[in-house]
């Protein structure tokens, strides 16, 4: 790499650092836990005392790229902080080749590379927030809910025919079991103890439950075709299967694909189990709607 490569790489990290730099100050101010601001700001330092390293080779002050401050900004407000900042980690790794492309000129790029893949992955690990505490709540409201509805609609569709009738029979399903997790949710962490509150982990696993169970139903509410309701029910299931995993992956940096295939197997698996079952029974009922 000649000189003028190596400067155009540098100014690219150098604005790569003064945008972090504001991200992180600006999100410091706006998170109400003192714990969590202070990891924010000290990060916040580690990306200014980078840019200004950078400073010192090109002689010039980068200005921030605002669109991806504010971008960024509006996730980790939206998602949660931890979903902002690991988005943002991802972005800033790809900066970190163009200081491995830059290190045999600038030697401190490598320093700086491992303290943004050490240093600040340690930090961001302490930011405590309350969302991601009761994950494994809102985890098993989404499990239950795909699982028994995916399987009890697609056994109705056969089974019963009409959608209205589907429809309701899911909805009273699905919200009878929403309260039932909940309750269940509530009695084992009140047993096991623990720092989650027993209420809020019902509250999570009950309201994570219902939406799904709404989205699941909501085809056979609008379509006149039980089959074609089907259909898209169980698409719905994979996009919330996608959504809430491209979440959980992102925000605890696990692998996306593993827990895709193994939630979307089970509920397209006992999707199918149902249906079958859903034959029998109305054959041998000689049930005919």
């Amino acid at each position: 790499m000649d000189k003028k490569q190596a400067i155009n790489e540098i100014k690219t990290a150098q604005r790569s650092e003064i945008t972090e730099h504001i991200f992180y100050k600006k999100l410091a101010r706006s998170v109400k836990d003192a714990h969590n601001k202070e990891i924010l700001l000290r990060i916040s330092q580690d990306e200014l005392r980078h840019y200004n390293l950078w400073k010192n080779y090109t002689g010039i002050v980068e200005k921030p790229d605002w669109l991806k401050i504010w971008g960024y900004y509006l996730v980790a407000k939206v998602f949660g902080l931890m979903f902002g900042l690991k988005a943002m980690e991802i972005g800033e790794g790809r900066a970190q080749v163009n200081y491995h492309n830059i290190s045999s000129i600038v030697p401190q790029a490598l320093e700086i590379a491992r303290e943004e893949a050490e240093h600040e992955d340690r930090l961001i690990e302490m930011i405590d927030e309350e969302r991601l505490n009761y994950i494994g709540s809102v985890v098993r409201g989404l499990n239950d809910a795909l699982i028994e509805l995916t399987g009890v609609l697609a056994g109705l569709t056969l089974a019963l025919g009409e959608p209205r009738l589907i429809a309701t029979a899911g909805l009273i399903t699905g919200l009878a079991g929403s309260m039932s997790m909940a309750a269940s949710e509530y009695l084992a962490s009140k047993t096991e103890g623990g720092s989650k509150a027993p209420l809020k982990s019902a509250l999570y696993t009950g309201v994570a439950y219902v939406f799904t169970v709404l989205f699941l139903v909501f085809p056979y509410l609008v379509l006149p075709n039980v089959y074609l309701s089907m259909g898209i029910m169980m698409v719905n299931a994979i996009i919330v299967i996608t959504a809430f995993n491209f979440y959980f992956s992102v925000a605890r940096s696990l692998s996306f694909w593993t827990r895709f295939f193994e939630m979307a197997l089970l509920a397209i698996g006992i999707a199918a189990v149902s249906y079958g079952i859903g034959f029998i029974v109305r054959q041998a009922l000689g049930v005919d709607v």
